[in-house]
Parts: C-alpha cells; structure tokens; sequence
C-alpha cells in the first residue's frame, strides 16, 4: 500500500510539474497574441493596406499619422504618392482594453488603410525610447523650457516647477527666456546670473527682434523637441518663427510632400494668442499637443500651456536628484554622500547639503506637497495594482488570456468620498 500510495504521489507530482510549464507556456503564447510591442530593429512584412508612421497629432478619439514607409511589394510610383501622405486614424479597440495608449510621437504600425480617403486604424504601436506624460509625448530627444521676461513675467518659484518637471523625465533640456527686448539689459544681466547659480545657461531669444533665435535652431536641428511652458510666453509663436521661411532656408521633400496634402494642417502656422491685460496672463491658444517638422530633420512639440507642472514622477527620494544645486553640493563635498541613505537634506545629522542656497525654500516646498501627495496615494489606492490583463481556465483545462475589466467590486472609491475622507483626517 505505502509503495502504491507513493508512486501515486509521484505521479502527482510529475503532472503538476507538467501542467505548471504548459500553463507558463500558453501564458506567454496569450500575451504574445495581445498585440505585442513591436520592435523598432524588426521590420514587419507589410501588406498592401499597412503602413509604419508617426503620430503627428492627438485630438479627442482621431490621430494624424504621417506615413513613414510601406510595403516592399509597391511600385516605386505608388510608393512616391503615399510617403508623407497624412492619415486620420482610429485606435483599435484591443490596445484600449489592455491599456495600451498611443502618443503623440509614437511609431505605430496603421492597418486597413483607405488610401482615396486616407483613413486607417492604429494596430499596434512600436516600442518607446522615451516618453513624458505631461504633455504626453513619446520618443522626445530634447526638453525646452520656455518662459518670458515680461509679459507675463517671469516667477522663480514657477519656473522652479517647470525645471524639476523637466529634470524627472531624465531628457536632456535647455532653458530659454523670450521676450528679452521688453526689459533693460540690468534685468537681462540679473536673471543670467541667477540662473547660473541654479545650474542652468539660459538663452535669452526675441521672436520680434529675432535675437537668439539662431542659437535655439542649432540645438533644435535633427531632434525631437518638446516645448512646454506656461501660457502666454510665445510658444506658439516661436514654433512660426523657427518654422518660417523667413529662417529656415528650405524645407525638405517630404515636408514638401506633406503640404500638398489637401486639408493637411501639418506645416500651418500655429495659432497665436495675446496677454490678457487684467490678469498680466497668457491665454490658451494650443488645445492639443501637435509634432511640426522643422527643417534639418527635427520635430517640434507644440504642447497647451499650463500653470502648475503635477510633478507625479517626482518622489521625496528623487527629488533632491533633481536640484542640480544639490547634485553639485553632493559632488563637491569630500564624502561624496550624506551619513544616512534616505536623506531628505532638510537639517539630518551628517547632511552634506546646506541650506544657503537661493531655491531651498523651494525644495523644502516641493518635498511638503510630495509628501502629502504620496501619503494621499497610499491612503487611497494602496500599494499593489492589478494586471491589465487576467487568465482563467477554459475547456480542456487550457488557460485564456482576456483584458481585466474593472468590475464592480473592483471599483475605486468616488472622488468626491475620498477628498472628503482625505480632508477630515487633516482637520483632525
């Protein structure tokens, strides 16, 4: 009986063994069948209505995607026509069930093409070599923060926010002032030092009096460009400067071919908005993130303007990384780091961060509203998040993939309950 019981026992053993590594199988089969990322180093066999482009632009449920390459099966005439041709896309539905969002900048892959009426749907999207999520732009080379030495006028603790948004993204950025001729070169020669101070070497630049905008197009050229900043300072109108032909001296041939798209709004100027004169603040003229070409084979981001940065990839531990005040304090001392790992620079025994320096007000600001941010997210949502997508047994005992839907009792708690839970526990 012993000698039966183990060799059952065994045989157990063995078919669990073999159903554990026949469900890990089917496991990846299934997520492999979910629309994988594609590989930017693998080019897939296109078909005759596919097609590999850019997601130029982003408004409500509809893409412009301007059209990269195609099959290798078409003729060389056809080919010429729907290169940088500009295709109004829909995304299809399965990458929306398993959350997978397309950006602005992304490299997709756009199925059942309508050449005559240049329509098709996003299938798939390709893998990403950077992304920001505000404004949400994907593969972006280069950051630049702009803002404006009048009109409005430039705020330290704003701009502060703008720079440490920019510096969590981990993309290299550079700092430009517009409007420089509405102040006095005393002005100009203060804020140069100050920022020097922070770590930073401004370009001080005039869309009027065209002053450094040679500078800004040097560094601009054979990137992708995300321009942020708040509302009001010239975004907008920078983007027509750079773009026109004015100072650029050509345009390439497939910018060329873009613009001979009947109703393509790729190459048009962008709209441009005045300061309001009660308030002293811009007004939103770009509603949607937009990719312009530029000549030299670089894009630019046209992006909304906004007045306070979320900073969400921005945590206390991160945060003093960010200051390049610190990362110089850090780098300058003889230990080259604080007594303890988890220093937060705010006065800990062993600190090798001071606090006379210009913007630690600030950072002891920013850290504050980390905090409760952070503590808010624990409270609320916890630390563990549910897969997108979940398996389950069907006949013959083999495991299927489907995308996780938020059921009932999986549902977040409302908005407005939880403020009002969040808000009673700091009165009391």
């Amino acid at each position: 009986m012993a000698a039966a019981r183990q060799d059952v026992h065994q045989r157990r053993t063995q078919l669990n063994k073999n159903l554990l590594k026949a469900r890990d199988s089917v496991k990846e089969l299934n997520q492999s069948s979910l629309s994988p990322v594609l590989d930017n180093n693998v080019m897939p066999q296109l078909l005759e209505h596919q097609a590999v482009g850019m997601v130029a632009s982003a408004q409500a449920n509809f893409m412009r995607v301007v059209v990269q390459s195609i099959g290798s099966d078409t003729k060389e005439e056809e080919e010429e026509g729907k290169i940088g041709v500009e295709l109004l896309c829909v995304v299809k539905a399965v990458l929306k069930k398993i959350k997978r969002r397309v950006l602005v900048g992304d490299k997709v892959l756009v199925g059942g093409i309508d050449w005559n009426d240049k329509r098709g749907m996003i299938e798939n999207v390709y893998q990403r070599d950077s992304e920001i999520m505000d404004p949400p732009v994907a593969n972006v080379d280069h950051l630049l923060v702009l803002f404006s030495l009048e009109q409005p006028k430039i705020e330290a603790f704003a701009l502060t926010r703008f720079l440490i948004e920019a510096e969590s993204t981990g993309i290299p950025l550079t700092l430009a002032l517009n409007k420089c001729e509405l102040v006095d070169e005393k002005t100009r020669l203060e804020w140069e030092s100050r920022l020097r101070g922070w770590g930073y070497e401004p370009i001080f630049c005039s869309v009027d009096t065209k002053n450094g905008l040679d500078s800004l197009y040097f560094i601009l050229r054979e990137q992708t460009t995300v321009l942020v900043g708040p509302s009001g300072v010239g975004k907008s109108s920078l983007i027509n400067v750079l773009r026109s032909s004015q100072h650029v001296s050509e345009v390439s041939e497939r910018d060329n071919q873009s613009a001979s798209i009947e109703g393509s709004k790729w190459l048009e100027d962008q709209r441009v908005g005045v300061v309001s004169v009660k308030s002293g603040r811009g007004k939103h003229t770009t509603r949607h993130v937009s990719l312009l070409p530029i000549s030299g084979g670089g894009y630019l981001a046209d992006t909304p303007g906004f007045s306070q940065p979320t900073l969400l990839k921005a945590t206390k531990v991160s945060l003093p990384q960010l200051f390049p005040e610190i990362r110089k304090m850090i780098r300058d001392s003889d230990s080259k780091t604080c007594s303890f790992n988890d220093c937060l620079h705010v006065g800990e025994p062993g600190c090798v961060v001071t606090a006379d320096w210009e913007r630690y007000p600030y950072y002891l600001q920013l850290l504050d509203e980390i905090k409760v941010r952070e503590e808010f997210q624990k409270r609320t949502m916890g630390t563990k998040r549910e897969a997108d997508v979940r398996y389950k047994v069907g006949e013959m005992g083999v495991i299927q993939v489907e995308p996780r839907l938020q059921l009932k009792k999986h549902r977040r708690q409302s908005r407005k309950r939880t403020n009002q839970s969040f808000l009673n526990e700091l009165d009391e």
